[in-house]
């Protein structure tokens, strides 16, 4: 990149490259992002069609990348849509406006530029109402649609097609919007000009007709000329047209509410503030118990340029439509566009969700291949890695699931504290899945000396021995069992005091439920040592100390780290080794 021309002067080119090492470092850094791009459409004093062609292919590239990271922010399509016109022409910018619309098909400021934009640059009517039918049907329903509808108006105007004007605002009269009145008296208007069966639909307009000769008809034959019962039929349409306004009206005011609360209604990185998002679930709420298809779709869709990045409004929207019959493409693209363009990695909820949808589908591999891609960016996700293993369980058996586990294990990219709740993993597979508690005991057991300062790992070894079922003749050596975990907790392990704490208190707990007739002198002990002032605590302390090296005289094992103790042999060989019956070790629950 040292020697690369990005077509600039000196000077221009060494900013360009240290901001393109900046985006490099942070591509989620937006304030970075707008720098580049400013950067890129000043060379040379600002990029047109004489610029140097190095230039030209320079701000193209940062354009490109950009909006493909950040794909619904409308004006930047349109400052490359017109930087496309200074150089290459027409063509060019409607292919910038094609992706564009593509990319956030519910802008109502996009579709308006994009018509402007046709408007001025062809001569052919059919073409740009075409271009107009295309945005109504994306953006006509929008609450703030009035400049689009304008604009499409204006088009026929210009035309002076008068019948294609009273069509439009046909339809506008319908739509609860915010500027609906102005639509309504303009229509009410042209309907005074305009042949009768234009006015209503063909059905109403034969209703209305036999109802004004039905009331006629005790009157001599020919009394009533047509001309009155024109005038009688106009009467009861514009009646009629009221009567949409009314309804126009009511349910505009109904949406209202929710449309005042939006106070952001286009994207942007910042995080939107929990009164927003609240609003944006109660709007959802209300349009869906109105239960118009459409208007609820949309309404999704308004949501989701505001939402992009929050998962929540990608999964509802895909479980909404899921619900709909026949609409298995519509979630898969719901699902493909929040996993590939909008929810950050990060947040991993929304790709594990849709794996699922496509193990539903029968597309088992896909699913595998949705897990493995969540891996490639975050290694060690352990939500992810059991949820791969659960799945290679569902359709490959036990082994399949272990051999997630032992892959995972084998990683460098996985730390300690991730293996140790993946062990945890393994041995719960054994208990739950294989039936074999004493195999997920021995996992717990041969590995605890390599996880003595993991919350999980030892979290996960107490509650395995607390959910064990006991009987009358298996009560002692289970009491014994747990109780050998918590002095592990309390002498072997390295975790925090305050985690100490909480493990015996969960074991006090076992002794006031479940122990023996001694259980309360154990418990009374033990809330001495643990809970007591520290002058007590220290006492127990320097007396467990005294006592000398636990495990039979042997010093107690300190904490092993895998990666180390490699030298003096197999580090895995704890996980390697068949236990009862050739069923490799395995783990239990993460907290």
């Amino acid at each position: 990149m040292a020697d690369y021309n990005y077509g600039g002067t000196e000077e221009e080119n060494a900013e360009l490259k240290k901001l393109h090492a900046e985006v490099a470092e942070d591509p989620d850094n937006f304030d970075a992002w707008e720098k580049l791009v400013r950067a890129a459409e000043g060379l040379e004093g600002g990029i047109n069609r004489n610029s140097n062609p190095q230039a030209i292919t320079t701000v193209r590239s940062v354009y490109d990348r950009f909006l493909a990271k950040f794909p619904l922010l409308f004006g930047y399509w349109k400052k490359y849509a017109d930087l496309e016109f200074s150089i290459a022409g027409t063509e060019a910018a409607e292919m910038v406006y094609e992706r564009g619309v593509a990319s956030i098909s519910t802008s109502v400021d996009l579709w308006t530029n994009y018509c402007s934009f046709k408007l001025e640059t062809s001569h052919d009517p059919d073409i740009i109402r075409e271009l107009f039918e295309r945005g109504a049907s994306s953006v006509g329903l929008d609450f703030l649609a009035h400049p689009f509808w304008d604009k499409y108006i204006e088009f026929e105007e210009r035309l002076e097609a008068y019948d294609k004007i009273f069509g439009i605002l046909g339809r506008v009269v319908h739509i609860p919007m915010h500027q609906y009145a102005r639509y309504f008296e303009r229509y009410r208007q042209l309907a005074q000009t305009r042949p009768v069966n234009e006015l209503a639909p063909p059905e109403i307009l034969a209703q209305f007709r036999a109802e004004i000769e039905a009331a006629s008809a005790h009157m001599a034959p020919g009394a009533k000329a047509e001309a009155e019962i024109e005038r009688d039929l106009r009467l009861r349409i514009d009646n009629y047209h009221l009567e949409i306004f009314s309804r126009t009206q009511t349910e505009t005011t109904k949406r209202w509410t929710y449309e005042s609360e939006i106070k952001r209604p286009y994207f942007h990185v910042t995080e939107l503030d929990e009164g927003q998002l609240a609003n944006w679930r109660k709007y959802l709420d209300f349009e869906e118990a109105e239960g118009s298809y459409a208007r609820i779709q949309f309404l999704y869709e308004r949501c989701l340029v505001t939402c992009a990045h929050y998962d929540e409004f990608w999964l509802r929207y895909a479980r909404w439509m899921s619900a709909q019959p026949g609409k298995e493409e519509e979630v898969r693209n719901i699902y493909q566009r929040a996993s590939c363009f909008y929810v950050p990695i990060a947040n991993p909820t929304t790709r594990l969700h849709y794996a699922y949808f496509e193990e539903m589908c029968d597309r088992v591999d896909v699913a595998k291949e949705i897990h493995n891609a969540i891996l490639i960016t975050l290694p060690g996700h352990i939500e992810t890695i059991v949820s791969l293993a659960n799945l290679s369980r569902r359709h490959g058996g036990l082994e399949a699931a272990i051999e997630v586990y032992k892959s995972q294990l084998d990683s460098p990219q996985c730390d300690l504290a991730t293996k140790a709740a993946l062990v945890a993993e393994w041995a719960r597979l054994l208990w739950k899945i294989k039936g074999s508690p004493e195999d997920a005991r021995q996992v717990f057991q041969k590995n605890q000396q390599y996880y003595l300062d993991s919350r999980p790992f030892w979290s996960s070894y107490l509650e395995f021995e607390l959910l064990q079922p006991t009987s009358a003749a298996t009560e002692n050596v289970q009491y014994q069992r747990i109780r050998q975990v918590i002095d592990d907790i309390r002498t072997k392990s390295t975790l925090p005091a305050d985690v100490v704490k909480e493990l015996v208190q969960t074991y006090m707990v076992y002794l006031l439920e479940r122990g023996t007739k001694d259980a309360a002198k154990e418990y009374m002990t033990l809330d001495r040592e643990v809970h007591g002032p520290a002058s007590v605590q220290a006492a127990t302390k320097s007396r467990e100390a005294d006592k000398g090296p636990q495990n039979g005289g042997q010093p107690a094992p300190s904490h092993v780290d895998p990666t180390v103790a490699a030298a003096q042999g197999n580090p895995y060989a704890y996980y390697q080794q068949p236990v009862n019956g050739g069923i490799p070790s395995h783990p239990a629950r993460y907290q």
